[in-house]
C-alpha cells in the first residue's frame, strides 16, 4: 500500500520538502475525523437532552464536554491544514513550548506570499468563528440545554481565542503562534490581532448567557466578518 500511494503522488518542486503524499493524506484524515465529530455534536437530539439529566452521570457529561473541546481543537487545526493543502505549504508537526510548557504546533514552510500566510494563520480562527456562530444561531438557548458536547466545542472556541489574545497582547509565546503570523502578513501590530480575536469571544460569551441580546449577536457577526476582510486590505 505504501508503494502504491507513493507512486501516485505528483512530482514536487525541487525546493519543497519531500513529504510525498503526506500533506493531502494528513488533511483528508483530519477533515474526515472532524466531519464525523462535528456531525456527532450536531446530532445531540432534543429527546436525549431532556432525558440526560436523569440518566447520565456527571462523569459522563464531563467526558462529553472534554470531547467537545477536542472537536474544537480538531476543527481549528483542520482549518489550518486545509489551506496548507490548498497552497501546497508542506505542513509539519513541530514540538514547541510556551514558557517551559511543552506542546505541539502544526507549521509550514516559510517564504509564502503574505496573503497565503495570512489565510493559513487565520484559518483556525475562521473555523472557530463559523463554528460558534452556527452553534449559537441554531441553538440560542444552548445554556439551558443538557448538551455537554456542544458546550465543550463552544468553550474551546471562546477560551482558545482568549488565550491567543492574551499572548498577542503580551507578544509572547512560540514564533509559530497564529497571531504573530497574521500580524506580520497583514503588516499590523500583533496587539490589534489580539483585539480582533478577543472581540468575538467576548460577544459570543455574552450571547451564551444572554441569548436575547441582539446587539451582541450582530456585533459578533460584524467582528467575525471584519476579521475575514483583513485578508483583502
Amino acid at each position: 500500500m505504501i508503494a502504491m500511494v507513493s507512486g501516485m503522488c505528483p512530482p514536487r518542486h525541487p525546493n519543497h520538502n519531500s513529504n510525498g503524499c503526506a500533506t493531502p493524506l494528513l488533511v483528508t484524515l483530519l477533515l474526515l475525523v472532524t466531519l464525523a465529530a462535528t456531525t456527532a455534536a450536531a446530532q445531540e437530539s432534543e429527546p436525549a437532552q431532556q432525558e440526560s439529566p436523569r440518566t447520565e452521570s456527571g462523569a459522563a457529561s464531563f467526558g462529553k464536554f472534554l470531547a467537545g473541546g477536542a472537536i474544537g481543537l480538531a476543527t481549528h487545526e483542520a482549518g489550518h491544514l486545509l489551506f496548507d493543502a490548498i497552497f501546497d505549504a508542506d505542513p509539519v508537526v513541530r514540538r514547541v513550548d510556551f514558557h517551559g510548557i511543552p506542546f505541539f504546533a502544526i507549521t509550514h514552510r516559510s517564504g509564502l506570499p503574505p496573503r497565503q500566510e495570512l489565510a493559513i494563520s487565520s484559518a483556525g480562527f475562521w473555523v472557530q468563528h463559523a463554528e460558534s456562530e452556527w452553534l449559537l444561531s441554531r441553538r440560542p438557548h444552548l445554556r439551558d440545554e443538557h448538551a455537554p458536547l456542544a458546550k465543550g466545542v463552544l468553550a474551546f472556541d471562546v477560551l482558545a481565542s482568549g488565550a491567543y489574545a492574551v499572548a498577542a497582547f503580551a507578544k509572547t509565546g512560540p514564533v509559530e503562534r497564529d497571531t504573530r503570523g497574521i500580524a506580520e502578513s497583514a503588516r499590523i501590530d500583533e496587539r490589534w490581532v489580539g483585539a480582533m480575536i478577543l472581540a468575538p469571544a467576548v460577544l459570543d460569551t455574552i450571547r451564551y448567557f444572554r441569548p436575547g441580546a441582539k446587539w451582541a449577536k450582530w456585533a459578533s457577526r460584524g467582528s467575525k466578518i471584519g476579521f475575514v476582510l483583513l485578508l483583502f486590505r
